[in-house]
């Protein structure tokens, strides 16, 4: 039996007990948002709170003569190295910021997640170098970040180079190291390519988690907003010689678009061997993707080379969950392009890698007209065939990676190079020519002799003259050369060239569209 003296400790305990479960909770609800409480569900809820709004555009908030900065002029506006996030830490990350400026007119913020909470990163212009323009530092105090600028020093360095760029609506580049920036990514597509214009779903804030000393990755979030779609997004940062970014999305949609893009890339193509210059220049190739390629479920790979057509381009490929699509840069020789300042030789190919399964849908390619290289004009995306409803979450993932040395490639042969031309004829005709060159391991390993033989297709609105596929004794590849007619100039013409040895495919399939004129 308890006693009376048993019974006072027992309330007392009880008491203090609970006292202790107050002060708990207080310190709990005081505390503020902790690293390891943050996540994608966060900035999924505010997507949720958004989507439930009507879309409210910020006004705009850079002076004039901030607008009127010239490309030169903008890029002289520098971040102070000595003012890095994280600088002089053990972390191999460092994080600095866009001024805006020219066409970046809409601030984004920015906070940085620590152990301790959540706080945001303030627009500070002491924090900038102005360089040569004549800009007062104290008109600028009332202006935001026009994007975030990732670096990363490799192991056994300090010196550190870029890695991450988000920049201007939802795009953003990555590069490997010893890369130079070149294709985007963006967060979304719609309307590309529609004759009712195209809606640019825009970033309008960063959390940035801080990285541990020796971190191997770093952790961004995104939270999308535009007048039809907001979004959340994970990002997880792995810089390297290949530098991948792993990323989570939810997607909402406020009403019915025309087109979603999904995972889209975009890119820049000027003129290569496939389709020469036009005008007065002395290099041989100016693009910063020479090809879009798709992996399909089926085992199948399919090699598009890209032009720059004179008006709208807009093809796809129907596809069940794809294994990859992305846009490459093949032509990897300094003396295909002999620029000294672009280096498109170290531009990185970009390659979408789906997670999960993304079911029936399409990869789009997108081709603009392009009248010199300060533009993107291809732009590839994954259409599913179903869209969800407006409020439905559309829940996915992916990989991207930025590639140069082993960028991804079949597993067989691939097209190294498309050439257009006739060379030397003793019969010459009005016929289109076309070169292309196949390489890979199962085309090294037939013997000279073998018998290989070019799977040859047209549509109905061309006409093969002649086709022959022969050994390239340089390369131990195959050479597969055509001569076709166009029937009706006004309208683009399609091909197909695969090797096969016996009943076996033993190469990518090239799948050549020649645009009208």
């Amino acid at each position: 039996m308890m006693s009376s003296g048993d019974n006072s400790n027992a309330r007392a305990c009880r008491a203090l007990l609970q006292l202790l479960l107050r002060l708990a909770l207080s310190v709990c609800l005081a505390a503020p948002l902790s690293a390891a409480a943050f996540a994608l569900a966060d900035v999924d809820a505010r997507a949720r709170q958004l989507v439930d709004a009507p879309y409210q555009r910020p006004a705009p908030n850079v002076p004039k003569e901030l607008q009127a900065l010239d490309y030169e002029q903008y890029w002289n506006i520098r971040y102070r190295a000595d003012r890095a996030y994280w600088r002089g830490s053990k972390s191999p990350f460092e994080v600095t910021f866009l001024h805006q400026g020219m066409q970046y007119e809409l601030p984004v913020k920015v906070n940085e997640i620590t152990a301790e909470g959540v706080r945001e990163i303030r627009f500070d212009p002491e924090a900038f170098d102005y360089g040569p323009n004549k800009l007062d530092p104290e008109a600028m105090r009332a202006l935001g970040f026009a994007g975030v600028r990732v670096r990363h020093a490799a192991t056994g360095t300090d010196a550190k180079e870029d890695a991450l760029l988000f920049q201007g609506a939802s795009y953003f580049r990555g590069v490997g190291r010893g890369q130079f920036f070149g294709t985007h990514a963006r967060g979304l597509a719609i309307d590309t390519g529609l004759s009712s214009g195209e809606e640019f779903p825009r970033f309008v804030e960063f959390w940035i988690e801080r990285p541990a000393a020796q971190a191997k990755e770093l952790v961004l979030y995104a939270l999308l907003d535009s007048p039809r779609a907001t979004g959340a997004f994970r990002f997880v940062l792995r810089p390297g010689v290949e530098t991948v970014v792993e990323v989570t999305t939810r997607i909402y949609l406020r009403q019915q678009v025309g087109k979603l893009g999904l995972a889209p890339v975009h890119s820049m193509f000027l003129f290569a061997s496939n389709q020469p210059s036009a005008s007065d220049d002395y290099r041989p190739q100016v693009h910063n993707a020479d090809g879009l390629s798709i992996a399909t479920s089926t085992g199948d790979w399919i090699w598009r080379p890209l032009v720059n057509p004179r008006r709208l381009l807009v093809t796809s490929f129907a596809l069940d969950n794809p294994v990859g699509f992305g846009l490459m840069q093949r032509a990897r020789a300094f003396s295909d392009y002999e620029d000294l300042e672009a280096r498109f030789d170290l531009r990185p190919s970009v390659w979408i890698e789906p997670r999960g399964q993304w079911g029936a849908g399409r990869v789009e390619l997108v081709q603009v007209p392009l009248p010199d290289e300060t533009n993107n004009n291809v732009f590839v995306y994954w259409v599913p065939d179903r869209q969800p409803a407006p409020r439905e979450p559309l829940e996915f993932e992916y990989r991207i990676l930025w590639q140069k040395d082993n960028d991804l490639r079949p597993p067989h042969a691939w097209v190294s190079q498309t050439r257009r031309g006739s060379g030397y004829l003793r019969t010459p005709d009005e016929a289109i020519g076309m070169v292309i060159d196949f390489e890979g391991p199962a085309l090294r390993k037939l013997p000279a002799d073998a018998k290989v033989e070019g799977a040859v297709w047209i549509e109905s609105n061309g006409e093969f003259v002649r086709h022959i596929t022969y050994r390239n004794a340089v390369t131990s590849g195959w050479r597969t050369v055509l001569r076709f007619r166009r029937l009706d100039e006004s309208k683009p013409v399609e091909l197909r060239v695969a090797l096969r040895h016996g009943e076996a495919v033993v190469s990518e399939t090239w799948s050549y569209v020649l645009p009208p004129g």
